[in-house]
């Protein structure tokens, strides 16, 4: 029996306002014991999620499940809006060419390896292995970033670590487009315009996005109150997440650019840390009901051709970022650990797995849904240990940081503060103060704040 059954003589909202309760608890326990075992927080969520989810306890109701999809959108809102802060134009003009390069060969390579090994070692059908390969280019940037926050991670591996991802996705749709017009459909052709619409629909959502971040540099004067700061950024986010949805567009691009264009408008860096203070909840909830989606019954038929694009996908991820960073003389350090930070696959691929699916005949379309949505599984479970594991490789944080950086007041929570999420003033002289006008030379030379910096990273012990 499950427990959701215990639900069934209560009134809706209270359902609602239990489960979530349930929710927040799940993750907060869990992650007592990921702690524990130096995981990030991210993957207790996740864990929490399976936990309560149908496949284990059935402790939510799969009516309020299926209604807080809602919740992943605006969970990527926010974390897409807080990564436009690392595209200021003196960081896009020092590292913009390079941060390209690894992109395109890290998606690429992943994506050409699982063709390839689709093709060649399984013999399966071309259409079904050039559909595997493009969205195998696809990397889920939320569980990374999550961590990468949780750890107060900074420097210059910080920075390439979230510009990459942050490209990933236009990479992917480009990749996923020109394949879908190269293997048309089982009944003919593709349509030119079930090629181009969703095209179009990113570049506007982009162009929207930059709209928005102008509009919200010219409304938040300096007059204007905390309070309406958050509430005129927070609705225009949802409003723009909205307008997303309703074409079918992930909310990722077009926030980033909201993001970026109001950072490089304005030097504002107080609207992001309000932001960051209200997010915690709303990004815990994302990944537990992310888990509580995930189908863990369906792994045992995932089979070795699942398997084999697990591990193909990792290994082209790897030798594709090992190659970018060759080529564009990147550091050793990002060079040797970078691929490591860019396992996770979901959201973007989940969606693209589903328009493939219909491009296939029956059997080989459900396998290829099947392939997507429990590898997803398996890489969201791992991908926050390993983007630790690549941060802690990389000389970014302490190798005992995990039992330092949780305290009581995160409560299981990540930390979102202002200096936790700006690996940017790695490499601007932008230190020390919140509007980022001044620095002091030691900073300047030393690539980041001075030590007793108001904008530096909190002690972690």
């Amino acid at each position: 029996m499950k427990l959701y059954s215990f639900y069934q003589d209560l009134s809706s909202s209270t359902v609602v306002l239990i489960a979530l309760a349930v929710i927040l608890f799940s993750g907060f326990l869990v992650t007592r014991i990921t702690k524990l075992l130096r995981l990030p927080n991210v993957s207790g969520y996740i864990l929490a999620g399976i936990l309560i989810g149908p496949y284990v306890l059935g402790a939510i109701p799969p009516a309020v499940s299926e209604g807080m999809s809602f919740v992943s959108d605006i969970a990527l809102a926010f974390i897409a809006f807080g990564v436009g802060k690392f595209f200021k134009k003196k960081v896009i003009r020092r590292t913009g060419g390079r941060i390209v390069v690894i992109a395109v060969l890290e998606s690429l390579l992943a994506g050409l390896l699982v063709t390839l090994g689709m093709l060649l070692i399984f013999g399966l059908d071309l259409k079904f292995c050039l559909l595997l390969g493009a969205v195998a280019t696809a990397t889920a940037p939320a569980s990374t970033m999550m961590t990468i926050n949780q750890y107060h991670a900074k420097g210059e591996f910080v920075n390439t670590l979230l510009q990459v991802v942050a490209l990933d996705d236009v990479v992917c749709l480009l990749a996923f487009s020109a394949v879908t017009a190269a293997v048309g459909s089982e009944k003919g052709s593709a349509s030119v315009w079930d090629v181009i619409l969703p095209i179009l629909y990113n570049l506007g959502a982009i162009a929207l996005g930059f709209l928005c971040g102008f509009l919200l540099s010219r409304l938040l004067t300096p007059q204007r109150s905390k309070d309406n700061r958050l509430i005129l950024a927070i609705a225009m986010l949802l409003g723009l997440c909205g307008i997303c949805a309703a074409v079918n567009v992930s909310p990722l691009l077009s926030c980033m650019v909201f993001g970026a264009a109001y950072i490089n408008l304005t030097r504002d860096k107080k609207l992001f840390r309000q932001l960051n203070n209200f997010t915690p909840p709303v990004l815990s909830i994302f990944f537990i009901v992310s888990g509580m989606n995930l189908n863990v019954a369906a792994l045992g038929t995932i089979g070795v051709v699942g398997i084999a694009y697990f591990l193909i996908r990792i290994a082209g991820k790897y030798a594709g970022a090992f190659l970018g960073c060759l080529i564009t003389k990147s550091p050793v350090n990002t060079r040797n650990y970078l691929g490591l930070g860019l396992i996770p696959q979901a959201g973007v691929a989940i969606g693209l797995a589903f328009l493939g699916q219909r491009m296939l005949p029956a059997e080989l379309g459900s396998a290829f849904l099947t392939i997507i949505l429990c590898s997803s599984v398996l890489y969201e479970l791992i991908g926050p240990a390993s983007a630790k594991a690549a941060l802690v490789l990389a000389g970014v944080i302490p190798k005992n940081v995990s039992s330092a950086v949780e305290s009581d007041a995160a409560a299981g929570e990540p930390e979102l503060t202002d200096a936790t999420i700006s690996p940017e003033d790695d490499l601007s002289p932008a230190c020390g103060t919140e509007d980022g006008q001044t620095a002091g030379a030691t900073a300047e030379q030393n690539g980041g704040c001075p030590p007793d910096a108001s904008s530096a990273t909190p002690p972690l012990s």
